[in-house]
């Protein structure tokens, strides 16, 4: 088995991961970002540096994924694409109204099966809880969950620390460190 630490595996990802955008014809996504083969992802996605589509992600046109940028398993961001509110016409023949852009900034995580209305943005820092429904604007630097998300609390204790981690973001590109595996553990 190759070490996930070793420069082996950072070739064999990279590779992986550039056959993946290529058939998915993702000429706006970069280089490093992983964007998993189950993905349903639209061709005009633009990602920066280390960003990641996880397994089963849905993601709408016109979206924006900042740096170092997680979305779990399942994260969709949808809708906005139907009319509803004319009298007489079933919604599937409305019409579409304006396309709205989704930004979502910097080191943000997105936690799994979570879903982002269209036209949202998501401030730098951010983290979304698993299954959250985000309507509306998150804040950087803050914890949102549930339906829809509501703020929890903020994600450093000191606010000092907001523009620090910013600095580190927003600065050169970090080499990745790529997690060690589980341990797993026999229970007898």
């Amino acid at each position: 088995m190759i070490e996930r630490t070793s420069k082996v595996y950072r070739i064999l990802r990279r590779a992986r991961n550039q056959i993946i955008i290529r058939a998915k014809k993702l000429s706006r996504v970069d280089k490093t970002t992983y964007v998993h083969a189950s993905a349903i992802v639209a061709k005009d996605l633009v990602t920066e540096e280390y960003a990641f589509v996880g397994r089963s992600c849905e993601i709408a046109p016109l979206t924006f994924i900042g740096r170092y940028t997680m979305l779990a398993t399942g994260t969709a961001i949808v809708g906005g694409d139907h009319l509803s509110t004319r009298v007489g016409v079933p919604i599937q023949f409305t019409g579409r109204p304006e396309q709205l852009a989704t930004k979502i900034g910097r080191d943000v995580w997105i936690g799994r099966n979570s879903i982002i209305l269209r036209g949202v943005t998501i401030g730098e820092g951010a983290v979304i809880a698993a299954g959250a429904v985000v309507t509306h604007d998150v804040k950087p630097y803050v914890v949102v969950a549930g339906i829809p998300a509501r703020f929890i609390k903020t994600r450093f204790s000191d606010s000092s620390d907001n523009t620090d981690h910013s600095k580190i973001i927003n600065g050169p590109i970090i080499s990745p460190i790529f997690a060690a595996p589980l341990i797993r553990y026999t229970i007898k």
